[in-house]
């Protein structure tokens, strides 16, 4: 039985000792015990279900430091804040943003192993001398926090988190690793697996569903009409709540329309000052705010319970930003409403958004700048080329992913293709992301044009069939769903999920739902693509692997 195993009766011991929690979820204890006995981890649990728990009471237990890969300092500084709240030992933080006596008295507790929890972003990781230092920490426990950021088929993904594998291989003595999501479909999950270069990891999955939210699309065909739709709509709403938007400027319009109407709104994008993004977030966290009209920019850490609604006043990328945005509102259990405003029109920004140009000079000078046979550091690298940022970085991973370039724990080797050769492959990589991208938008099309369930369609997509239509949805409350021809009933897939498949045009892919008429598959380099099972069976389309 789950959580029932030869570290269960210490783990809930301590969990109650040093954190006051009188019960562990048996999901939390199953990664627990997983973690102890030295085996990598996947967890996907939804917010608010304790995480941050699969680590915080293992690291107690295990001799040696914990280092937490975190994208936010926001979110690193809520856990610290909340470890100090309880007896667990000392946490610090390694970033640029704090002032330099504070990183100095933070390096001296790891040197003096005074910290066991070590927080630190994917680019902090990319500093030889960052990773020297945690090398000598006695690393026991590696947590990367998000980790859907490592998948260029997630959301809000970082360049960086691509290169953390190699940074962990530095720690030694094999830690095991964790990596903790509120969201990955069944191809980030794999990604995640793989980029991380986890071994053999448990794949902890909680469920997807969320009952209390009701899904609801509302289609225009004129955008002056859905944007006095979504202005109105949110206006009459009771908050506090989310009203995403596809541009800065539409935020900044849709604020100023609101606030107009008497609502108490704040516009939210990145290309606020921080301390005015700050701002928003305390004054939407303690209630000062009715909405908060944002970009994708926002929300990332944000555990608000009783956020009433998140309204989407344009189509997003992907139905994985879909989830990741919807499942701010109702944690606290009650009722709330996640509601679209669809324009197929506005798919065509969507698809904008997923065109990726690739600077083909800054490649071949990257490239150009490798030996094959004596390695060059990322460090050497930026000096030679005088770039900071990202830029370098996505280079790397594109030459490596294109296979042009190969890493070792010294650094980057040529694979003395020619420069032009190198270039080409590069882009490959980008244009068969590219068409994944725009597959996803696709996907977020069929969601929002549905005419059955829009839970069950949802849920598919994450893996997790639903036996039945869900009742909570504008299909289900506007028709009796179960009676139309075609409806997904929630039946197994005819291919197993996570079935490793190939095609006899779109090459290899991986199941990641469907019922026994159809399954949409992830292909490597052409994306989603849903398949009539009578089409496959009579053509013999697919392979399984």
């Amino acid at each position: 039985m789950v959580g029932q195993g030869k570290y269960a009766a210490e783990l809930s011991r301590t969990a109650q000792r040093v954190f006051g929690w009188d019960e562990l979820h048996p999901e939390q204890l199953e990664a627990m015990e997983a973690i102890l006995a030295g085996r990598d981890v996947v967890a996907v649990l939804p917010t608010g279900s304790g995480k941050s728990a699969i680590y915080q009471v293992p690291a107690v237990l295990l001799e040696g430091a914990t280092v937490v890969v975190s994208p936010l300092i926001a979110l690193q500084q809520d856990q610290i804040a909340g470890l100090a709240d309880t007896r667990a030992p000392e946490a610090v933080a390694i970033h640029s943003q704090q002032r330099s006596s504070v990183t100095a008295d933070n390096w001296d507790a790891v040197r003096s192993h005074e910290a066991e929890y070590i927080f630190v972003s994917p680019e902090q990781l990319a500093n030889d001398a960052v990773v020297s230092r945690l090398t000598e920490a006695a690393v026991s426990l590696i947590v990367v926090d998000e980790a859907h950021c490592v998948s260029a088929w997630g959301h809000d993904f970082r360049p960086d988190y691509l290169r953390l594998g190699e940074a962990f291989a530095q720690f030694g003595k094999g830690a095991p690793v964790v990596a903790l999501t509120a969201t990955a479909s069944v191809v980030v999950r794999r990604e995640i697996v793989e980029r991380l270069r986890l071994r053999d990891p448990l794949m902890v999955v909680g469920n997807f569903d969320r009952p209390n939210l009701t899904l609801e699309v509302q289609q225009f065909v004129r955008d002056t009409d859905k944007r006095a739709a979504v202005v109105e709509t949110v206006a009459d709403l009771t908050g506090p709540g989310l009203l995403y938007t596809a541009t800065r400027k539409d935020a900044e319009r849709y604020a100023e329309s609101l606030t107009e109407r008497g609502v108490r709104a704040a516009v939210y994008h990145a290309g606020l000052a921080a301390a005015e993004r700050e701002s928003v977030h305390e004054r939407f966290r303690d209630d000062e705010l009715e909405v908060v009209v944002a970009t994708s920019a926002f929300g990332m850490g944000i555990d608000k319970p009783n956020v009433r609604f998140v309204v989407h006043a344009s189509v997003p990328d992907s139905l994985d930003s879909f989830y990741q945005q919807i499942g701010r509102a109702g944690r606290d259990g009650e009722h709330a409403l996640a509601l679209l405003f669809y324009r197929a029109e506005d798919l065509g920004l969507a698809r904008f958004f997923t065109t990726h140009r690739p600077d083909a000079d800054l490649i071949k000078a990257v490239y150009k700048a490798l030996d094959t046979d004596k390695p060059k550091p990322m460090k050497k690298l930026r000096a030679q080329l005088d770039l900071r940022g990202r830029r370098l970085t996505n280079a790397i991973n594109l030459l490596e992913q294109g296979e042009a370039v190969r890493s070792t724990r010294k650094g980057f080797l040529s694979n003395g293709i020619r420069p032009r050769d190198a270039v080409t492959a590069a882009t490959e990589v980008v244009e068969a992301r590219e068409r994944v991208d725009r597959s996803r938008v696709e996907m977020m099309r069929g969601y929002a044009e549905s005419r059955d369930c829009r839970r069950q369609f949802l849920l598919s997509y994450f893996g997790q069939p639903l036996h039945g239509p869900c009742g909570n949805c504008d299909r289900c409350r506007d028709a009796d769903t179960t009676a139309d021809t075609g409806t997904d009933t929630g039946e197994q897939a005819a291919i197993p999920v996570d079935t490793a498949v190939s095609h006899k045009e779109w090459g290899s892919g991986v199941v990641i739902g469907g019922d026994t008429d159809r399954i949409t598959v992830l292909f490597e380099d052409y994306g989603y693509r849903t398949l009539a099972m009578s089409a496959v069976n009579e053509n013999n389309l697919l392979t399984t692997l």
